[in-house]
């Protein structure tokens, strides 16, 4: 089940995919209701109240206003190789906020000009929490999740090293991005096997699986629950593969007219312009 947020008429809608039509469910800023619990109603198509062409709406970030958005700083192997970075005992964790990203096919803003040329891509797999919870059970993880979607954390990369914390760097009004849509926990049986590539210009610049994550997906969610009572709705950027353009010899940034996707085995296609 593929479940979409978007804009018509500059009204949030919010509807479930099918083909290359959106079922429209309903108003609303956020989908927390629904994500305690629709996903698991078979009938939740029924409850359409009209059809429209899905290249005839604006998709936003499929989480309009999530509570929180948790990203995991790096967290795959190969990733954290090419950094130079030692090993850590427990997730590198910062913070996003929800003006930072848009969504599928909105073009990703470049700062000002003289505010910085070091625009860098992170292609991710995102989680969406259902059911909250404090102090998770790793094994007990998964039943949390309501659904994955695809998740580019671009960075700024001189601001993200003015100082020991990355926020500012990770914070550029509109310069993430998250999409296109959800898709439903059940409709992917092992997390661990989902394949992450990121294009730009049609390039691949990076690709790996799930299974190179330092801290597994379980994982990320039982620690995040031990200082924090995860909600519906929070999301969760579980971290980028290894290829990132800031540690490429030359260095590889984004500029305006390129095109950077994010495509998840699964999931579907995150794809923005760069203006």
């Amino acid at each position: 089940m593929k479940l979409a947020s978007f804009e018509q008429a500059s009204v949030i809608r919010h509807g479930l995919v099918e083909d290359d039509e959106v079922l429209v469910l309903g108003d609303g800023g956020w989908m927390g209701d629904w994500l305690a619990g629709a996903f698991a109603k078979p009938d939740l198509g029924s409850r359409a109240t009209e059809r429209l062409p899905l290249g005839s709406v604006r998709l936003l970030p499929p989480v309009v206003s999530p509570p929180r958005i948790f990203c995991i700083g790096v967290n795959y192997e190969e990733h954290r190789l090419e950094t130079g970075r030692e090993r850590v005992p427990a997730p590198i964790i910062f913070m996003r906020t929800s003006q930072s990203q848009v969504g599928h096919g909105t073009p990703i803003v470049l700062p000002d000009a003289g505010i910085s040329t070091q625009i860098d891509y992170e292609g991710e797999i995102a989680i969406v929490i259902g059911k909250g919870g404090r102090n998770i059970a790793e094994a007990d993880a998964l039943a949390h999740v309501a659904a994955y979607s695809c998740y580019n954390d671009v960075s700024v990369r001189d601001w993200q090293r003015h100082t020991s914390q990355w926020i500012p760097g990770k914070n550029f009004d509109g310069l993430g991005a998250f999409g296109p849509w959800l898709v439903s926990a059940d409709s992917v049986p092992a997390p661990v096997d989902m394949r992450i590539t990121t294009r730009l210009n049609g390039e691949e610049v990076q690709n790996d699986t799930a299974d190179g994550m330092i801290f597994s997906i379980p994982e990320q969610i039982a620690y995040l629950s031990k200082f924090t009572a995860l909600l519906p709705g929070d999301v969760i950027a579980t971290g980028t593969p290894g290829g990132v353009g800031v540690k490429r010899t030359p260095q590889l940034f984004m500029k305006a007219g390129d095109v950077v996707e994010v495509e998840i085995s699964g999931i579907g296609l995150l794809s923005n312009r760069i203006a």
